[in-house]
């Protein structure tokens, strides 16, 4: 829906891809609107590869509160209060109707700005878990946009100001959404694709050609592996297949990642919020091994509506081996009907309005008229009941 005038909007989030392609996708809907979007961000995510051309990026000083250094704290505190002076002298010339917050301590100073200059504010959780930024904004901040259904360390005092929205992902994905599963039959490719981040991850280049390897010959001969690995690690991966006789690409970077995942019958990678929200936008099966050292164990928790949909299966890392990770493949790839049902499982998890969605949602503050938006209880089950409560946001 297009805004009747156009308004001025601030996004705010940390540098990293997982809270920049939200935000990036929100500013191109907002955009599309005919609304002025700014983002705020870390020198990281200035310079991040897919930033909008008409998003200007503000870097501005913000520290983090951690660890148990007095000093540290001091130094911490000191940015974020500079970079809250910083926010508040580009709101008077800016003027937003609301400052809407990605997570990530970049986005903490914005937020604080917003609070003291009575701005309307929202925050977008990505994960299952919600993040240690937006849980100190909670109360302060007028809405708070879910991706999934159930989200952990969410206080009960905050359910009222939910709105389950999904997690936006980039256009070229979100276009394969109504292109049916790849074509899998009893004699034909298994396309298998493995990536484990921006950089790989070394426990997916150790074990995959391994437990790939211990599949039953009428799926091992059929595999074609398409896999993401560090560079260090690479030749020694190669060595791998060569001696499995199963082909794969690899490489360290893929430029067409959506066409990768286009063509793919299997997902095999972690589970960070972009990756799932990819993988439901589109409808892929897939294997999840959920980074241990994520904080709060948000990516584990991440897995927890598409592994109970039947749309993946999630392999705690400690218990990540060969031998476990072929029963598992197994398990979901025993048939093309398996596959597809896991394929359709999956697509069922997605949220293909969740830019649209978040929107909506932004632009019902700071203007008239005031715009409904869906609001959800914690008690909506992993399928994503279509039951959804209606009322206008205050």
């Amino acid at each position: 829906m297009n805004a009747a005038v156009s308004r001025h909007y601030v996004l705010a989030a940390g540098g990293t891809g997982g809270h920049l392609i939200p935000a990036f996708a929100l500013a191109t809907e907002l955009e599309r609107r005919g609304h002025h979007v700014a983002l705020i961000t870390d020198e990281r995510g200035a310079a991040i590869p897919g930033k909008p051309a008409f998003l200007t990026a503000h870097v501005l000083p913000a520290g983090r509160v951690e660890g148990k250094n007095p000093l540290g704290w001091i130094k911490g505190v000191g940015a974020i209060l500079e970079g809250r002076k910083m926010a508040l002298r580009l709101f008077e010339s800016f003027k937003p109707s609301c400052v809407v917050g990605f997570g990530g301590y970049p986005a903490l100073p914005a937020l604080l700005a917003a609070t003291s200059a009575q701005i309307p504010s929202v925050v977008h959780e990505q994960n299952a878990v919600l993040g240690r930024v937006n849980r100190f904004l909670a109360g302060r901040v007028d809405a708070i946009a879910t991706a999934y259904t159930e989200v952990d360390r969410l206080a009960p005092k905050h359910e009222a100001k939910v709105h389950l929205v999904g997690n936006p992902v980039r256009d070229e994905v979100l276009k394969l959404r109504e292109q049916p599963f790849p074509a899998f039959s009893t004699d034909g490719l298994l396309r298998v694709l493995v990536t484990g981040g921006s950089q790989g991850a070394r426990v997916l280049s150790e074990v995959v050609p391994d437990g790939l390897a211990m599949l039953p010959t009428a799926l091992r001969t059929r595999l074609q592996v398409t896999q993401q690995c560090r560079p260090e690690d690479i030749e020694a991966v190669r060595g791998r297949y060569t001696g499995h006789d199963i082909p794969a690409e690899l490489a360290t970077y893929f430029e067409d990642m959506a066409e990768r995942l286009a063509d793919a019958h299997l997902f095999i990678g972690r589970a960070g919020a972009s990756t799932i929200a990819e993988l439901t936008a589109v409808g892929r099966p897939a294997i999840l091994v959920p980074l241990p050292i994520a904080t709060d164990d948000h990516q584990a928790a991440n897995t927890r509506d598409i592994t109970r949909a039947g749309g993946a299966r999630s392999i705690r890392q400690d218990r990540f081996t060969a031998a476990e990770l072929a029963k598992q493949i197994q398990a979901i790839a025993q048939s093309p009907e398996a596959l597809a049902t896991a394929a359709h499982a999956a697509w069922n998890c997605g949220y293909p309005h969740a830019a649209r969605d978040l929107a909506d949602l932004v632009e019902s503050f700071g203007g008239q008229p005031l715009m409904d938006v869906i609001r959800v209880a914690q008690s909506l089950n992993a399928a994503g009941q279509e039951a959804l409560a209606m009322e206008n946001v205050r």
